[in-house]
């Protein structure tokens, strides 16, 4: 099979059946053999049973509900260990992305040999204050952390190789850092491509400007797990020890002033606890063992399997 279409979402019964007569016809001019999978967040309209009839009249469509709203990443998780495709195309379901992109998509990643192409909103028709301004603040941080070079990492228009899906785990809200994950596994040959974006004809968003915040956050995790995430020791037992020894080393200074005080000057009266360097030494050596407890802790959950299916499927056609 050619190609796999995932399409995430929640609450769209107005704009299913169009999007998928839009990908069916560009598939079909471009003798694309294809599946669709329709993944139902959790949509509290006729979302699903619109899909249902969709999967009645067109065998290629496949449909997953969730018992509830787990998020996109739960969504594409669910949809990576399902498709069948030799290229992976994912978007998004409010027809704000175009079907018509898919050839290209295709082609890039078939014939030009990415790993992964993703989609480039480069001129967006979205709130400028509340969407477009912090989307372009949010990536370029993107960028400088990750140290991948996309323009757009929140595109939910994206292409990939069927390895790159089958080896990377999306969990949490991490699927706008699919291409930063898939790079820490090994594939690098990532590109982008400028795409077609248009004002959404149906509905509302299902995102606030809190995704922003999320997306910082997600991204400092990201960051730190990327680089000691295998090896929480080389971090926080680094860290914990040389915070001990400074502790260490002030608590034996203090009790070294304390002897030369009593035994060469025969001052007598003053006591160690009264210097603050008494608390900041046991302070240190306090939390140098804890974060040292800590980096021991982190090796042994690594080596645990660790388990990020955290969503019910409640059908699946």
């Amino acid at each position: 099979m050619n190609l796999s279409i995932i399409v995430p979402l929640l609450n769209e019964e107005e704009s299913l059946e169009e999007l998928f007569t839009r990908i069916d016809q560009v598939c079909r001019d471009n003798k694309l053999s294809y599946e669709v999978w329709f993944i139902d967040d959790g949509s509290t309209d006729l979302s699903w049973s619109i899909i249902e009839n969709l999967k009645i009249q067109h065998p290629q469509i496949h449909g997953i509900k969730f018992s509830k709203n787990y998020g996109k990443s739960q969504a594409l998780h669910a949809a990576f260990e399902k498709v069948n495709g030799d290229v992976i195309i994912t978007m998004d379901a409010d027809l704000q992305d175009f079907p018509e992109e898919i050839p290209e998509l295709y082609e890039m990643v078939t014939t030009g040999n990415y790993d992964i192409v993703s989609g480039w909103k480069k001129k967006r028709f979205d709130n400028v204050m509340t969407k477009n301004i912090p989307s372009k603040l949010f990536n370029a941080a993107a960028r400088k952390v990750s140290g991948v070079s996309l323009h757009d990492f929140n595109c939910g228009l994206k292409a990939y190789k069927k390895q790159v899906v089958k080896s990377i785990d999306v969990y949490g809200d991490m699927h706008r850092y699919i291409p930063v994950l898939a790079a820490n596994a090994g594939f690098r040959n990532i590109t982008e491509k400028p795409v077609q974006h248009q004002a959404r004809p149906y509905g509302t968003s299902k995102f606030g400007t809190e995704r922003f915040v999320r997306g910082f956050l997600d991204l400092v995790t990201l960051w730190f797990v990327s680089r000691f995430g295998g090896r929480p020791m080389h971090f926080f037992g680094a860290a914990g020890t040389l915070m001990f020894i400074i502790g260490f080393l002030s608590a034996i200074w203090l009790g070294v002033s304390k002897l030369i005080d009593v035994y060469v000057f025969k001052i007598y009266g003053n006591l160690i606890a009264a210097n603050p360097w008494f608390f900041i030494a046991l302070t240190m050596m306090i939390l140098g063992s804890l974060l040292f407890v800590a980096g021991f802790l982190g090796e042994l959950i690594i080596r645990s399997n660790r388990e990020h299916k955290n969503y019910h499927i409640e059908e699946m056609i």
